[in-house]
């Protein structure tokens, strides 16, 4: 079982990254929204994975630390909920955020991502309301200072991967104001936009 990669970022997009590790072997990895905002072409990454084999297919997918590969691994756990559920779960917030969210049974915080139902939301706190209390992660955000135009053009494509729509995505983020913001503090906005 593959649990932890470390190479250089050769190739990025759809949420997706390539690592070209020390062997010559290029990994594709699914990354949380957040996460994959954060990273850069031709950075070194210590990345913690999860394989999930499939009969017709084999996917990584990778975190930030251990503590959000830990609460991926519990939404694992969750009936109805596959990796890929998971991993937009992730895309969130911090674990932080997502554990609090949890804690307090804050089913709408949940439900907006694709694919998550409110019975389904309903079921993840309930089984995992006791579970996440373990679970402190660091909320520390990126450290990226891209150019406007590039991260408002990354969070459309985030949004999109997410499930909304490639117009309201736009609508959404041209009311934004991008001056001096990271990627991620700009999809978290439009997180708050969109919940309105």
């Amino acid at each position: 079982m593959i649990s932890f990669l470390i190479g250089k970022i050769i190739n990025k997009e759809n949420n997706k990254i390539c690592v070209l590790t020390a062997s010559g072997v290029g990994y594709e990895i699914n990354l949380p929204t957040f996460l994959f905002l954060e990273l850069k072409n031709n950075q070194e990454v210590q990345i913690p994975v999860y394989l999930a084999v499939r009969e017709n297919s084999q996917d990584l997918y990778g975190f930030k630390d251990l503590a959000q590969k830990d609460l991926f691994l519990k939404f694992l756990d969750v009936n109805g909920i596959g990796p890929k559920s998971a991993l937009h779960l992730l895309s969130l917030g911090t674990v932080a955020e997502i554990s609090g969210a949890i804690a307090r049974g804050d089913v709408e915080y949940l439900t907006k991502v694709s694919g998550v139902g409110k019975k389904t939301a309903e079921r993840i706190v309930v089984e995992l309301k006791n579970k996440v209390s373990a679970l402190g992660g660091s909320a520390s955000g990126g450290q990226s200072s891209e150019l406007a135009g590039t991260a408002l053009g990354e969070v459309v494509d985030a949004l999109v991967s997410l499930g909304y729509s490639k117009e309201e995505a736009r609508e959404t983020v041209k009311s934004l104001d991008s001056k001096d913001k990271t990627s991620e503090e700009l999809l978290k906005l439009a997180f708050k936009v969109l919940s309105k």
